[in-house]
């Protein structure tokens, strides 16, 4: 778009760029960058226009995008260049993801090399390789405390590594995922220590007080994210003398957006990331960038501008490259981080499916599908490219974030329906098979999440334990049917390491101090490489559950009505056990699929004139793709097993 201030302003700066950068040919960028710069512009006017050194901070904005361009690989513009023509290219279904530890997973990144046959044989083809950046060695978060964002952990091994991997996943046309801490630092960092050491430049990269009556204030709105183990958003620094904001843990430091500086330096690092290789960069606690006194300190407007502002530097630079919002918020904030008041994402293309997850697992807990059909009926929609990451477990606890209108209109009581799941979910539950451990329990609310790996929290640890054949089935049966669902619902299916293979939890955590209080550590154990053969023997609890992800993933891949293009419609029937909703390939609308998901222990019934309105069972029986088996018509209802799926086609 055409204006003339910042056009006059844009002409400006091109003409005074250092003589290293305008020496260089930079077409493509010079095209991006004058197609992006009016909205480049207006954001950060809007963020920054009152400062006095406006004019010199975008100057070095556009200086910091030139740089990291001229640094950008032919490989990599070759990549963006491809992927602006093919610019639906992550919304395929042929995208399958699993989130990692390198270390837990294969010691570090050399052994991570080694292990990608695992992958290949799963189907899997997107890797998030979870913090591998320079942190200390013991309050990091597991990770998401960095030291030093360009720099990565030598347990894990060099920036040589990072390139190296990100080359043989791209010879294997598998995407690389890592994470970028847009919100806080480790209290090592270099910025908080110069900090601490009483430059005034670095105490202005955080939220830093002289006394209370300033942290006092914002504490009113600010809720408590780990109030047992680090109650309260201040905390005071002795060698500073001074209170800074520390939202998370104590020795994470929150960054002040409201400094450009700090906004041009988390930017560089985004590109940084972008110039190694990753195809896609989490960025993690998006929802927490902003922070206003009298608020949540939670998405607020401005989170969201800085958010379209990275953007639209990002695509000047590297337009190839996709950011995930880590927002775990509620299910009506949650779609906002793909841009509001846009047809296309305008913030970040991929956000966590979080409503999904809580709603899974509530069916999961009481055995029918009443709260997670309104939830799904009720989850905004997304954007024209733009998609969900659909998961069941990732490395962070499970919150248990779900609209309260919904809880109530499935006939709960919101408070006494989230006791009760925890209650299920850590066993406290009569004839519970689950379990899981509480996490983060506030005991002024009595709120709590819930940790423990799928495996366990489904009842296969318990099942095992006492040789109960039926239950052990039926622990393979959830943990099948959860990923049918993440696999059909449209998005990108997100897998966490471990689950394929039925991982237990795992209690070595409560032996290390540096461990012991968080219970999430339960589900963070390391790959059992010895467990994973068992894989390729028949009949083992590990080859039954890898076989059936593996086949469904095959399956999931030559679909493409499970593309996603706002294809899927959800069909409310009678039963409350059922999810059923449809898919519809967008270039024939004559090729669909139905799924239909059955979360009780008992046989459920739906009668096909449900179905038969919408085209469905007008020729008797349909084919299940999964078995290849036609599901037969009696008595003008279809049968669904316990605790399993049908992915349907005539």
């Amino acid at each position: 778009m055409y204006e003339q201030a910042s056009h006059a302003l844009l002409n400006e700066i091109l003409a005074g760029l250092r003589p290293e950068i305008g020496k260089f040919r930079l077409r493509h960028f010079y095209t991006r960058l004058g197609a992006n710069f009016y909205a480049i512009y207006s954001l950060f006017k809007l963020l920054y226009g009152d400062r006095p050194d406006f004019k010199q901070q975008m100057v070095r904005l556009v200086e910091t995008l030139a740089l990291r361009y001229m640094e950008r690989t032919p490989t990599l513009r070759k990549s963006d260049l491809a992927r602006e023509v093919n610019y639906n290219w992550f919304l395929s279904q042929k995208w399958v993801a699993m989130a990692l530890y390198c270390d837990r997973f294969a010691d570090n990144l050399q052994g991570l090399r080694e292990k990608l046959p695992y992958f290949q044989e799963l189907g899997v083809n997107m890797l998030h390789v979870m913090p591998i950046l320079d942190c200390p060695p013991e309050n990091n978060d597991g990770g998401y405390a960095v030291r030093d964002f360009r720099k990565i952990d030598t347990r894990y091994g060099t920036l040589k590594d990072v390139e190296e991997l990100a080359a043989t996943l791209k010879s294997r046309e598998t995407l690389l995922v890592l994470d970028v801490v847009v919100n806080h630092t480790s209290d090592e960092h270099e910025w908080a220590m110069r900090a601490r050491q009483g430059e005034k430049k670095y105490q202005d990269y955080y939220y830093v007080f002289d006394d209370r009556k300033t942290p006092d204030a914002y504490e009113e709105g600010m809720p408590e994210i780990f109030p047992v183990t680090a109650p309260g958003n201040f905390t005071w620094d002795e060698t500073m003398g001074k209170w800074v904001m520390t939202v998370f843990n104590t020795y994470q430091w929150d960054l002040n957006y409201r400094n450009p500086a700090v906004l041009i330096e988390m930017l560089d690092i985004i590109l940084f990331w972008a110039n190694k290789g990753a195809d896609i960069l989490r960025l993690d606690a998006v929802a927490f960038l902003w922070k206003k006194i009298g608020s949540t300190c939670q998405n607020e407007r401005e989170a969201h501008l800085l958010l379209r502002l990275m953007k639209d530097c990002c695509q000047v630079t590297a337009p190839g490259v996709l950011f995930i919002a880590e927002a775990i918020v509620a299910p009506g904030e949650i779609a906002k981080y793909f841009g509001e008041d846009a047809i296309y994402s305008k913030e970040c293309e991929i956000a966590y499916n979080a409503s999904l997850m809580a709603l899974l697992w509530d069916a999961v807990a009481t055995k029918n599908a009443n709260l997670l059909n309104l939830g799904v009926k009720n989850l905004p929609n997304k954007l024209d490219r733009a998609t969900w990451l659909n998961y069941v477990r990732c490395h962070d606890d499970i919150g248990l974030g779900f609209d309260d209108s919904d809880v109530e209109l499935a006939g709960y009581d919101p408070t006494l329906h989230r006791a009760f799941l925890v209650d299920y979910f850590t066993g406290k539950f009569p004839s519970s098979p689950a379990r899981g451990m509480p996490f983060g329990t506030n005991l002024k609310t009595g709120d709590a999440r819930i940790s423990g790996s799928l495996a366990s929290l489904v009842g296969l640890e318990s099942a095992l334990d006492s040789e109960d054949e039926e239950a052990i089935n039926a622990a393979i049966k959830t943990i099948t049917l959860l990923h049918s669902i993440i696999l059909s619902f449209g998005g990108l299916p997100l897998m966490y390491y471990g689950d394929a293979i039925g991982t237990l939890n795992n209690l070595e955590f409560l032996s290390d101090p540096a461990t012991q209080n968080d219970s999430r550590w339960v589900h963070r154990s390391r790959f059992d490489w010895e467990k994973a053969e068992k894989r390729h023997q028949s009949g083992t609890v590990e080859q039954r559950i890898f076989s059936a992800l593996k086949k469904l993933i095959a399956l999931r891949k030559e679909l493409p009505a499970f593309v996603d293009f706002d294809n899927r419609h959800l069909l409310l029937v009678e039963n409350p056990n059922l999810l059923v909703f449809y898919r519809t390939d967008p270039e024939n609308s004559r090729s669909r699929v139905l799924v239909i998901c059955n979360f009780n222990v008992e046989p459920q019934a739906l009668p096909i004139d449900t179905l038969t309105p919408h085209g469905f069972f007008n020729h008797d029986g349909m084919k299940d793709l999964c078995t290849g088996e036609n599901v037969p018509v009696e008595d003008g209802q279809i049968f669904i097993p316990a605790l399993s799926f049908y992915w349907l086609r005539d």
